[in-house]
């Protein structure tokens, strides 16, 4: 900084360097959240079967990576562009999850999907539609903002069943570490993110998500000695957590 208080070249040159690195971290910590079903969904195609993982978590997600996407765009939402590439990208490997559940689950499985998923991109288009048609400027981003603020703390939420699941059980079998460990990584970057640019519609459903991965990773480090050995409760279904619901007969039921 120079004398009359304004940055340098060299400052300035530091400051970009800082934010190109910050918004690579939580841009990768996205990712590896996307991609942490790989393991169950090498599982399914071996086996040539869902078992007791649940499909509605992707289809959810699916959803809200969509949402946060359109969020994202110039015209909806200005300076948010990373957040619309990432979620892109997110709505593109969650479609690639629902296509290879729907062909290896069960009939009644199938159709229970694909009315979801009918549901999800209904709910997407109304909100594109609406967003274009109806509204502008910042009633058109306040709108959005809620869209994907409310479903993406749907999707952060979904582990409340499995980490019920968990506790009753005494086994994390059905709770995979690095899912956890991204929810946690991936809600905590964006809410920082989310924080520094006072941008509620970010950092309160992230908020949300970084505190329920960090009890996601308490849970698992109480009960990780128990892996494999599922104590059932008399009375109770069984579940699963992938990017966030267990097959816990509850929905939302996840990043």
């Amino acid at each position: 900084m120079n004398t009359d208080g304004e940055l340098t070249g060299t400052e300035t040159d530091k400051d970009k360097n800082c934010d190109t690195f910050t918004a690579q971290s939580r841009n990768a910590t996205a990712l590896f959240l996307f991609l942490s079903p790989l393991i169950t969904f090498k599982r399914i195609v071996k086996n040539k079967s869902t078992e007791q993982f649940s499909g509605i978590p992707y289809v959810m997600t699916m959803l809200n990576c969509l949402l946060s996407a359109w969020y994202g765009l110039p015209f909806v939402s200005p300076h948010n562009l990373l957040v619309s590439t990432i979620n892109g990208t997110g709505a593109v490997i969650e479609f690639i999850y629902v296509v290879v559940f729907i062909i290896f689950a069960t009939k009644k499985e199938k159709g229970k999907i694909l009315g979801l998923l009918t549901f999800i991109l209904a709910v997407f288009s109304a909100v594109a539609f609406i967003s274009i048609f109806a509204l502008h400027d910042k009633k058109r981003k306040l709108f959005c903002g809620l869209a994907a603020t409310i479903f993406s703390i749907i999707m952060y939420g979904s582990p409340l069943s499995v980490m019920r699941m968990v506790i009753k059980t005494k086994s994390v079998e059905f709770m995979p570490f690095f899912l956890s460990l991204f929810v946690f990584l991936c809600g905590t970057s964006w809410f920082i993110f989310g924080l520094l640019g006072k941008d509620p519609f970010v950092y309160i459903p992230n908020g949300f998500g970084s505190g329920l991965g960090a009890m996601q990773l308490i849970l698992y480090a109480i009960y990780r000695k128990n892996k494999g050995e599922i104590k059932k409760p008399t009375g109770t279904s069984e579940g699963s957590l992938e990017m966030g619901l267990g097959n816990d007969k509850a929905h939302q039921g996840k990043p």
